[in-house]
């Protein structure tokens, strides 16, 4: 099944974020700090794009003494793909809000 529906704006923020360095690994609290959403937002977003094969994710391997292993990602080839085409598609006009109806 395909989705025809644009990503949350948060989504798109961390595929954003991702794209600008594509093939670099980088860890959930880095980009959470840089599109500014909490780990509640944030990690749903980031398992929801590895489950769908647009994000890599490892962990990582050689970890400062003291300091448990990350978890890092980074986009696939599709989420590469997938985070341009989100990029460049417009964004979706709003309806305009109703307005009340008159007394009459």
């Amino acid at each position: 099944m395909t989705r025809n529906r644009r990503p949350s704006p948060q989504t798109v923020a961390v595929l954003t974020a991702l794209a600008a360095e594509p093939s670099a690994w980088r860890y959930g609290y880095e980009l959470g700090q840089e599109v500014d959403l909490k780990a509640g937002s944030l990690y749903p977003i980031l398992m929801r794009l590895c489950d769908r094969g647009l994000l890599d994710a490892a962990w990582e391997t050689d970890p400062p003494p003291g300091r448990p292993p990350r978890h890092l990602y980074r986009l696939t080839d599709g989420g590469r793909q997938f985070a341009e085409e989100v990029a460049l598609a417009p964004e979706p006009a709003r309806p305009a809000p109703l307005r009340p109806r008159s007394a009459w």
